[in-house]
C-alpha cells in the first residue's frame, strides 16, 4: 500500500525558508543554485581556460554542501514523502490534453515530457537541450537563477532581482500561452 502525504502548509514551509535565508544572510552568504556551477567549474580546472574561474573554491565549499542537501532531500521526498498530484482546473486539463498531455492530474511531472522514452526521441532531446541552454544563458545573463533572485535578492530589497523576477514571470507566461502550444 502506497502512503500518500499532504505537502507541508505554507505556514510551516515558509518560516523554515525564512530561517535558512536569515542564517545565510547572517553568515554573509547568498542563496542561489546557479552560482554553484561556478564553484564546480573551478574545481574541474576551468581556471586554465578562463580567468573567471581562477578563484579559491574552498571558500565556497558550503555551496556544494547545499547542492548535496538538495539532492538528498529530493531523494528522500521522492522515495518517502509522495504527495498527491495537484488537481488542475478542468479547463486547464482540457487545454493540456488537446496538446497531447494525457497524464494531467496523475503526476507532478507529465510523462509526455519527462519520461525516458520521450527524451530518447529527437524532439524530446532537442526540447530538453534547448531548454537547458536557455535556462543556463538566462541565469548567467540575469546574474542569477530564479531561486537566487526571488528568495535571496528580493529579501535583500535588490531592484535588479525584482526586475529579474518580473522577467521570469513574463517569460513563463509567454512560454505557457504562446510557445508551448506551438511546440506541442
Amino acid at each position: 500500500m502506497e502512503l500518500i502525504y499532504k505537502p507541508w502548509a505554507w505556514y510551516v514551509a515558509g518560516p523554515i525558508i525564512v530561517f535558512v535565508l536569515f542564517m545565510l544572510i547572517k553568515l554573509g552568504k547568498n542563496f542561489g543554485m546557479s552560482s554553484n556551477l561556478n564553484t564546480m567549474c573551478t574545481i574541474a580546472g576551468a581556471g586554465k581556460f578562463s580567468d573567471n574561474f581562477k578563484t579559491d573554491w574552498k571558500i565556497n565549499i558550503w555551496s556544494l554542501v547545499l547542492i548535496f542537501g538538495v539532492f538528498i532531500g529530493g531523494l528522500i521526498a521522492f522515495n518517502f514523502l509522495q504527495v498527491e498530484a495537484p488537481q488542475l482546473h478542468p479547463d486547464s486539463v482540457d487545454s493540456l490534453k488537446s496538446m497531447g498531455f494525457y497524464s494531467v492530474n496523475t503526476s507532478y511531472l507529465p510523462q509526455e515530457l519527462y519520461s525516458l522514452d520521450t527524451l530518447l526521441t529527437l524532439k524530446g532531446f532537442v526540447v530538453v537541450l534547448l531548454a537547458g541552454f536557455l535556462v543556463g544563458f538566462g541565469a548567467r545573463y540575469a546574474g542569477g537563477c530564479t531561486s537566487g533572485h526571488a528568495i535571496s535578492g528580493l529579501s535583500n530589497l535588490q531592484l535588479p532581482s525584482l526586475i529579474a523576477v518580473i522577467g521570469f514571470f513574463i517569460g513563463g507566461l509567454l512560454m505557457v500561452h504562446f510557445l508551448m502550444p506551438l511546440i506541442f
